[in-house]
């Protein structure tokens, strides 16, 4: 019998390590026939907000971007999207970026289906539109090396344009790849473990983690990783990009 008092997940002043076992679920107005679990968010002093949502056969979502803009990957399963007028159908690995204003739907999902999901509050830029909806999939192929490391591949998700005040990668280490050096950086992370395992180095704390995990690490949170077991190790992650830093 495991013990209810042993977790791994750790929430700390600049980072924290949210694995599955202490899901709470959440309601959200509009969301209904699932279940939403809020991983990241303003009141454990983030600036962005994570969810991970599970749906059942009956499973809709709807609603409208107002201040925030909304990033929903699948990560499992799938369903059908209207977003902005335009309706497809999105499965493992495929995605669409909402931009503020812009009004979504999500539904006929298959049983299980999970969506993954980054907000953030959009930061016009003077002289660049407010970008427009994207749609996308994973795709190694269009994962370039990394610091010419062939174990280290990144996929951006997001054009990298001025307009953008987020980026949303996929991150894959190679068996054997690791962070070239302890990366120490104004950028924000959220991120979701969606293969492998590894082992992450946050703010000088160790800490095993594997797929189905989530880590938040703020601005300057010292971050290492490298991938562990046979497998390569890959998650999905966040970051704030393409504006002056300022004071809140």
């Amino acid at each position: 019998m495991e013990m209810s008092a042993l977790t791994r997940s750790v929430v700390k002043r600049n980072h924290a390590i949210i694995a599955p076992d202490g899901y709470i679920n959440s309601n959200v107005p509009g969301w209904t026939g699932c279940t939403t679990n809020v991983i990241i968010n303003e009141q454990m002093g983030a600036r962005l907000c994570q969810t991970l949502i599970t749906l059942t056969e009956a499973g809709h979502l709807e609603g409208e971007t107002e201040a925030s803009q909304i990033f929903f990957y699948v990560v499992q399963g799938g369903c059908t999207a209207t977003v902005g007028g335009e309706t497809r159908m999105l499965t493992v690995g495929e995605y669409v970026y909402i931009s503020v204003g812009q009004t979504y739907e999500f539904s006929q999902p298959s049983a299980g289906t999970q969506l993954l999901t980054f907000h953030k509050v959009y930061e016009p830029l003077a002289g660049h539109a407010t970008p427009g909806i994207c749609w996308g999939e994973r795709d190694l192929s269009k994962a370039p090396v990394y610091m010419n490391d062939e174990a280290l591949r990144i996929q951006e998700l997001l054009p990298n344009a001025p307009g953008f005040d987020m980026a949303v990668n996929i991150f894959t280490y190679g068996i054997g790849g690791n962070l070239p050096m302890v990366e120490t950086h104004i950028m924000e992370h959220g991120l979701l473990y969606l293969e492998g395992q590894a082992i992450y180095m946050l703010d000088q704390c160790w800490y095993p983690v594997k797929k189905g995990d989530s880590i938040w690490m703020a601005p300057y949170c010292q971050q290492w990783a490298t991938a562990m077991g046979q497998e390569p190790s890959v998650y999905i992650y966040y970051k704030n990009v393409n504006r002056f830093p300022t004071v809140q």
